[in-house]
């Protein structure tokens, strides 16, 4: 789900649910969960809609990653949404930040995050495992980890991981990190399916390098755009419709409502063995990565630092 003003927020509300899409994504650090609450809330009192439809993801931010922060920050999400549960609550990503007030990027005096090294998965997870059995989260998992960080909470795990969220396109196609997750049962979302273009504002609001990301646009590629005129598709859906041909669902973002439809219309086609094979050759491992750690600054510093790993 977008990050932008809550009329913004009411209008793709709105247009995405006419559209049928039904899962929606959103996350404490995007700002904006209580302007999708009050868009849901005027669905479900008109009736056009019914809470147990929708699947409904939120996630707990950096400055969380205590085990007695998550029932707080998970109650202030549900507040802001209007909602007594959600369907999905993700650890947004491996590294704690130190709690400093309501800034949930605290940034020294040379513009390095403030971190919080002592972040231990294993008792996180226990916390996280404390919201099912409360009723609030209907499950849990992660997102941006590693194989490695996944692997020890799977093995200490009570209620295990449902779902990882990571980037993924057809620049980083993550094969052996989806191949690891569906051995252990884990459903994947793709996040930026399509690239970001909106990733520079994101980098610009936590002091990133913005220098750093490399300029790649999936959908200017030449075997996409080529794939995309055989069908008669655009080339957003055609990198969709690759994704979800790989067993994998998709959260592509947007608030232009043409686009929003358009991301929901590829389910009519089908790509053929040459055609997988043609998108499968763009991956470029490593190379392909959008978000990495230039995008935090002092990241790296921290030990649980997810891009220090193969995948």
């Amino acid at each position: 789900m977008v990050s932008a003003p809550d009329e913004v927020i009411d209008s793709v509300i709105d247009t995405a649910l006419e559209a049928g899409y039904r899962h929606i994504d959103t996350a404490y650090v995007y700002g904006n969960e209580a302007a999708i609450g009050k868009a849901l809330k005027r669905w479900f009192d008109s009736g056009k809609i019914k809470r147990e439809e929708l699947f409904i993801v939120t996630k707990l931010p950096m400055v969380g990653l205590q085990a007695d922060k998550v029932e707080k920050y998970l109650n202030r999400s549900l507040a802001a949404l209007q909602l007594t549960y959600v369907d999905l609550y993700l650890i947004h990503f491996p590294c704690g930040l130190e709690e400093r007030g309501e800034n949930l990027f605290p940034q020294d005096e040379s513009g390095n995050l403030i971190l919080d090294k002592t972040t231990e998965h294993v008792s996180l997870w226990k916390s996280m495992e404390a919201q099912v059995d409360a009723g609030k989260a209907r499950s849990i998992g992660l997102s941006n980890f590693n194989a490695r960080q996944i692997k020890r909470i799977v093995k200490s795990a009570r209620i295990p991981p449902a779902n990882l969220q990571v980037e993924l396109h057809v620049f980083f196609q993550q094969k052996e990190l989806v191949a690891f997750c569906k051995a252990l049962d884990i459903t994947v979302v793709a996040y930026a399916p399509i690239g970001s273009p909106g990733i520079y504002e994101f980098i610009e609001k936590v002091g990133g390098d913005i220098k750093s990301i490399p300029n790649l646009s999936p959908l200017n590629d030449p075997v996409v755009v080529k794939i995309a005129q055989k069908h008669k598709k655009s080339p957003a859906q055609i990198l969709l419709r690759h994704i979800v041909q790989r067993g994998i669902a998709v959260i592509p973002k947007s608030a232009n409502p043409v686009r929003i439809k358009e991301n929901f219309d590829f389910f009519d086609i089908t790509l053929d063995d040459q055609d997988v094979n043609e998108l499968n050759a763009l991956d470029r491992g490593k190379n392909g990565r959008l978000f990495s750690s230039v995008m935090l600054r002092g990241i790296e510093k921290h030990p649980e630092d997810p891009f220090k790993e193969p995948y």
